[in-house]
């Protein structure tokens, strides 16, 4: 009863919703780059909310079925099939013994997560499975491997489905490039030239960027600037290293950091980010707590709804 890996992709990955109280032993908290499509995938087939999924980043990744059982599919299309047919994002869909479900290239954002009813049968490692390729920890093997062909995803099997799929208002737009983000207490260091360059600029993308963090490139802010002593580093933190060109830290950051920060982006700030490729274009909009806080508890609830 499992999912037998035809084709592994470029980047498949087991993940729940993170590794967390270690960082102080210097490990990273890892989950799902685009939580709120993870948590969506969970809640259309009833899943506990850290029910274990696959993260597949830019597709070509091809799935047999052992047994039957349903899915659920969100965040980027990535113009994914099932025998053949078409299948879209946000919805869920019945598995028969002997299904191929295959994933070609991105349409539409980068990241898509595939969640199984109750989960992969996957031993936890930290209390968690999520997989952090750069630490050597979680996954299939329990060593932060990528998924390989001939892997067998085991799930509990269920000929049971349900049709579902997330409502049209609450899915994300991955067109948009502004992301949100709260100005940290080290922002008042930086000048207030460098200031408005940082929200008044249209950054790129990267190819230098990956589930550690995003670099961006555009015109430099504060690389006049030295480096601070080493801190603990919280998710989204935006790091302005000595060239001035952001560097957005994401869920495989390191646990600690010098460089001085212009703020944080928000979960679903670093949600949308993550779903850009390289080359695309972002900009930074400036939120306060309350925004960030009601905005948080509002993409919770509505998830929790749902269920």
């Amino acid at each position: 009863m499992a999912f037998k890996v035809i084709k592994p992709g470029l980047l498949t990955l087991v993940q729940d919703l993170g590794r967390h109280g270690y960082q102080h032993l210097g490990v990273t908290t890892g989950g799902p780059m685009d939580e709120m499509a993870f948590r969506w995938a969970n809640a259309l087939l009833d899943n506990d909310e850290n029910d274990s999924q696959l993260e597949i980043t830019f597709g070509m990744l091809t799935l047999e079925a052992q047994a039957d059982t349903s899915i659920a599919l969100c965040g980027a299309d990535l113009g994914a099939t099932l025998n053949g047919d078409s299948v879209i994002p946000w919805q869920t869909y019945a598995i028969k013994a002997g299904d191929v479900l295959a994933f070609q290239q991105p349409k539409n954002g980068l990241r898509a997560y595939l969640a199984v009813k109750w989960g992969f049968q996957i031993k936890p490692i930290l209390g968690s499975v999520s997989t952090v390729v750069r630490e050597k920890i979680g996954g299939l093997s329990g060593k932060g491997d990528k998924l390989q062909k001939g892997d067998m995803l085991a799930y509990i099997a269920c000929s049971q489905h349900r049709q579902r799929m997330v409502p049209r208002l609450a899915i994300p737009n991955y067109n948009s490039e502004e992301i949100p983000m709260v100005l940290s207490y080290q922002a008042p260091t930086f000048s207030h030239l460098d200031q408005a360059r940082f929200f008044g600029n249209h950054y790129a993308v990267s190819t230098e960027s990956d589930r550690m963090g995003y670099r961006l490139q555009g015109q430099p802010i504060g690389n006049n600037k030295k480096g601070i002593i080493s801190e603990g580093i919280a998710y989204g933190a935006i790091q302005i290293p000595n060239d001035g060109q952001p560097i957005v830290l994401l869920r495989d950051r390191q646990t600690i950091g010098g460089y001085p920060k212009m703020g944080c982006v928000t979960p679903y700030g670093g949600g949308l980010l993550s779903q850009k490729k390289p080359g695309d274009k972002v900009h930074f909009a400036n939120w306060t707590i309350d925004q960030v806080e009601r905005d948080r508890h509002l993409q919770i609830a509505r998830v929790a709804q749902w269920r």
